[in-house]
């Protein structure tokens, strides 16, 4: 969901902290309506457009993961991952972004079909299969992190070791 910080906060600091944080534009008041509608506007245009789908197995042997979105098919290390919808969404939503901590609350929203119906618990349940499906192809590689706490994000430094 894209999120768009209306403020009154001008400060630097305050704009760098709120795109880091998650937000997709920041707009400072006062601000003029047209403004505002145009800023929506290519916010919703960039959420829905397709992610370019890059298989990292031909950048770099050690970038071992690879999603085909069209396929619906996920690689590790050049094996074939069996993985549910949901496993293969939520592999899809923490490498589309990697680095960055998503809460279980937010993996439930982006990955599960209905996320009302889910509790949050259920999200490590997921991870866990996930990460022994991982586990199968490679025992020494967890492109996962836990955040305790906080939720999962995917790994920066795990590819090439």
């Amino acid at each position: 969901m894209p999120v768009i910080f209306l403020t009154a906060r001008s400060s630097e600091v305050d704009r760098i902290v709120g795109l880091e944080i998650g937000g997709d534009d920041y707009v400072v008041k006062p601000f003029s309506p047209r403004e505002l509608t145009a800023r929506v506007k290519a916010v919703l245009r960039r959420s829905h457009s397709v992610a370019p789908q890059v298989d990292l197995r031909n950048v770099k042997p050690s970038h071992a993961l690879c999603i085909d979105e069209t396929t619906l098919q996920a690689t590790f290390f050049g094996e074939a991952l069996l993985l549910s919808a949901t496993e293969f969404r939520l592999l899809q939503t923490l490498s589309r972004h990697p680095g960055r901590v998503f809460s279980r609350e937010q993996l439930m929203n982006l990955a599960w079909e209905d996320p009302c119906s889910a509790m949050e618990r259920t999200v490590d349940a997921h991870v866990k299969a996930l990460r022994q499906k991982l586990r199968t192809v490679r025992e020494d590689v967890d492109p996962i992190m836990t955040h305790r706490g906080f939720g999962y994000s995917y790994r920066v430094d795990w590819e090439g070791k």
